[in-house]
């Protein structure tokens, strides 16, 4: 790779777009905390004034009282779950175990057995008191409750031909006119993270009213990784409306109303999903959420879904769901065919043209050389020599244009001591030197460029790929976050320049960085432009500050690539490239009749109007 003024230009765009990505999204977290902390401050005030202090024990136990009074009534007929123990049914299979309860029939928690969280525990999701799955009844004449408060008692199991086992809760009206039921049915099948949830009802017609269901989704997404901040950039709502797909990440809005039938709706947070689905979709709904303000909580988002269901109005009846507690893995969520793989950052937003590399390029030869070597730092460490190999020959492009460049250096610096300090004239004439010797000034750019899409499309593959969660490699313990092996807390200007660690990949990544930087100057003609000059040199520096807080599976891949980028430049230059051969086709070339193109004549002509400009000035001057 040589650093030509194109070469440069190249690196400066490719500066500009990482520091305009951490820019940006550093910006809206910013921004969102900001309003997240006034909102916070607003309601505070709010129940303050709408609350006056009253003795503690004393406002306990009033409320207490009222609350078990005010379930009875609103259970009518149905016993409700604040007068009973809650009892909890146990249900697993190969990939994960899960608790349902009697205090609303409903999931509890479920832990993935195949993944552990920051404690060494099993990872485990929808497991806050805030989680719940609940829709409307009406339990009497005039009242109605949610699902959520009534108690399950009745609990029953079966196991299936197909290995599967369904687990029901139950629970029944006492009121002899109305013998109405409610039964919710939880099919656990084989080594799937996928749960069937059936509602079968018993006068169905009395239960709902006008035929539709009121279903309420309560979902919290608890902190799974070790930056609570990078997992929330990493954390999305995702759905299927009308049968289009679209996400929203939870930092930009924080609702999304449905106007139509919607398939699922979805919370991935970087590794992990959870999913519900409605096999015979929902009618219309409205999912909003919130991140919480304070950043030392460990919750990551927490969203509220309101969904209608249509039901036959008839008196049994009911509605048949699916709901997905596991991994945010892309090949076992396209194995459902509902597009949940969609949902999996291979590549969105305005870095959206990259999905496509990753999805036919960089996820099957992972997937390929994964499948005979196991250690995931060594499968990066071959996809980086398969990408370069594959890119070898734009990169000899790129090497031989810096050999032909450096072969003009006498030439280019006799015109720098013929013009002395007319910049503008030395860049004239050095045009026509390059179109005389046949060198193209942009041939060392492309490759330079070409990194760019490729750099973008591992950003967001190793984002994603849940394979790299708790990989170990070398000094890295987890290769989907950085390997912080200096951490020295939160101390402020070092803080805000690299966070509350150094990543010692990212100084590997760095160090051969400036290696590249200063080998490839020493083969290009020099620069009298200092920026020019300069800039190289620089461009390690912002590696420095943006890759501190990448995954150190990204940054081992730069490290990689600018080691096989270090020897590539040996040997090309060294024994491959015949610089007397160079010097003598540059020599036949200048023999040659010359033609123009448009963009030389462009080139030419902006030259020549901005010499005659300066010489303008000077006049003006005197």
């Amino acid at each position: 790779m040589k650093f030509d003024r194109n070469t440069v230009i190249g690196f400066v765009v490719l500066a500009a777009l990482f520091f305009g990505y951490f820019y940006y999204n550093n910006q809206e977290q910013a921004a969102f905390k900001k309003q997240e902390a006034e909102e916070l401050r607003i309601k505070d005030s709010i129940d303050k004034a709408k609350n006056p202090k009253l003795d503690p024990i004393a406002k306990q136990a009033d409320s207490l009282r009222n609350d078990t009074i005010n379930s009875k009534i609103k259970a009518g007929g149905f016993p409700t779950a604040k007068t009973a123990a809650e009892q909890l049914v146990y249900a697993e299979n190969e990939v994960f175990k899960v608790a349902f309860t009697t205090h609303g029939g409903q999931p509890k928690w479920v832990e993935l057995k195949n993944y552990k969280n920051q404690d060494s525990g099993l990872v485990k999701l929808a497991g806050t008191d805030f989680d719940k799955i609940s829709y409307t009844v009406n339990t009497g004449d005039k009242t109605t409750d949610e699902t959520a408060n009534l108690l399950f008692s009745k609990i029953d199991s079966v196991k299936n031909a197909d290995g599967s086992t369904t687990y029901s809760l139950s629970t029944q009206s006492n009121d002899s006119t109305s013998a109405a039921s409610i039964t919710h049915q939880f099919t656990v099948k084989k080594n799937d993270y996928m749960i069937d949830f059936s509602v079968k009802m018993k006068g169905a017609d009395k239960l709902l009213t006008g035929g539709t269901m009121n279903l309420s989704w309560k979902y919290t997404a608890a902190q799974q990784e070790s930056s609570v901040s990078y997992e929330r950039e990493n954390t999305q709502v995702g759905y299927v409306l009308d049968d289009e797909f679209d996400y929203h990440t939870i930092a930009k809005t924080n609702d999304k109303v449905f106007d139509d039938k919607v398939k699922w709706v979805g919370v991935r947070q970087r590794f992990f999903f959870t999913i519900l689905v409605a096999k015979n979709n929902f009618s219309s709904g409205k999912i909003e959420w919130s991140i919480p303000s304070s950043t030392d909580t460990n919750i990551i988002v927490q969203s509220t879904t309101n969904l209608k269901v249509a039901v036959p109005v008839q008196s049994e009846a009911g509605a048949d769901f699916s709901i997905y507690y596991g991994p945010s893995d892309y090949h076992l969520l396209k194995k459902y065919d509902l597009r949940f793989e969609r949902l999996v950052n291979l590549g969105q937003g305005i870095y959206s043209f990259v999905r496509p590399l990753n999805k036919y390029f960089m996820l099957p030869i992972f997937d390929f050389i994964r499948g005979f070597v196991s250690n995931y730092g060594i499968v990066i460490a071959l996809l980086t020599l398969l990408i370069r190999l594959l890119i070898s020959p734009l990169t000899y492009s790129s090497y031989l244009s810096g050999a032909k460049m450096k072969a003009l250096r006498p030439e280019i610096a006799k015109l720098k001591e013929k013009f002395g300090d007319d910049q503008q004239q030395i860049s004239v004439e050095q045009m026509k030197l390059f179109r005389e010797a046949g060198v193209n000034p942009l041939g060392g750019c492309i490759p330079a460029l070409l990194q760019i899409p490729i750099f973008f499309a591992l950003f967001s593959f190793f984002n994603s790929e849940v394979g790299l969660r708790g990989a170990e490699f070398l000094w890295s313990s987890d290769l989907s976050a950085p390997d912080m092996v200096i951490q020295f807390g939160d101390i402020p200007v070092i803080s805000f320049l690299f966070g509350n660690h150094i990543s010692l990949f990212n100084i590997t990544a760095v160090l051969t960085s400036f290696l590249i930087s200063v080998y490839s100057m020493s083969m290009t003609p020099d620069q009298s432009n200092p920026v020019m000059k300069y800039l190289p040199y620089i461009f390690p520096i912002f590696l420095l500050f943006f890759f501190n807080r990448l995954p150190s599976g990204l940054t081992w891949y730069y490290t990689v690539s600018n080691l096989i980028t270090l020897l590539l430049q040996f040997v090309i230059q060294n024994y491959i490239i015949d610089h007397d051969k160079i010097l003598a086709k540059i020599e036949a070339n200048r023999k040659k009749p010359k033609t123009k193109s448009k963009w030389q004549e462009r080139m030419e002509q902006m030259q020549e109007q901005q010499k005659q400009m300066k010489e303008m000035q000077k006049k003006n001057k005197r």
